[in-house]
Parts: structure tokens; C-alpha cells; sequence
């Protein structure tokens, strides 16, 4: 009987019995090796259980998804479809200039 404490805190009791050879020293091995097993499915269950965690909070990259709209013609015009930030100033953006909507998005998010 094993009682496991995860990293993040859940708590699992394992219990392995094996009774397979004629030695006690050689079943206790034995159970140590299917231990050990158990012990190394419930860390790979627990990180997989924590990456779909992760996967699921990210948004899909597809069509409709973006964050910026940009309009080059017949006017200019940027505009942030998070936080609806916007302005008309295309070249400045284009030139790395974003101050305006990473403000606009602490102020809403933050």
C-alpha cells in the first residue's frame, strides 16, 4: 500500500499485491517495479490533464480570430477588435507603434 501526494496536492492510494514468485524478496521487486508503474501513469495522467488544461484556454488560429483590423484603402484606419481601440494612423502601427492598444488592453483586462 503506497499513499501518493501529486504536486499539485491531489492524493491517490495505491495498492499493489503480487504474489507471482516463490521468493518474498522477488515479489516485493516485483510489486515495487508495478508500484513505481503506477505511480509514473498517474504523473503522465495529471501533466496530460494539465496540458489539455493549457490547449483549452488558447484561442484557434483561423479566419475571424485576429485581434487587429487593418484598413490601408479607401481610408486608414487600425482597429483593435479586443478592447475597440482604434486609429487612423495605419503607418505608425505598421512601424511598431502599439502603445495605444497595449493601454487599451491593460485597461481592460488588468
Amino acid at each position: 500500500r503506497y499513499d501518493y501526494t501529486s504536486p499539485r496536492g491531489d492524493k491517490h492510494q495505491i495498492i499493489v499485491a503480487c504474489q507471482e514468485e516463490r521468493s518474498q524478496l522477488h515479489n516485493r521487486e516485483r510489486a515495487m517495479k508495478m508500484l513505481k508503474s503506477e505511480v509514473y501513469e498517474i504523473i503522465r495522467r495529471e501533466e496530460e490533464e494539465r496540458k489539455a488544461a493549457i490547449e483549452s484556454g488558447k484561442k484557434k488560429i483561423e479566419w475571424g480570430s485576429q485581434v487587429r483590423n487593418y484598413v490601408f484603402q479607401p481610408y486608414t484606419l487600425v482597429k483593435d477588435t479586443r478592447t475597440g481601440a482604434e486609429t487612423g494612423d495605419v503607418q505608425a502601427v505598421m512601424d511598431g507603434e502599439i502603445d495605444i492598444f497595449i493601454k487599451a488592453f491593460l485597461m481592460e483586462y488588468a
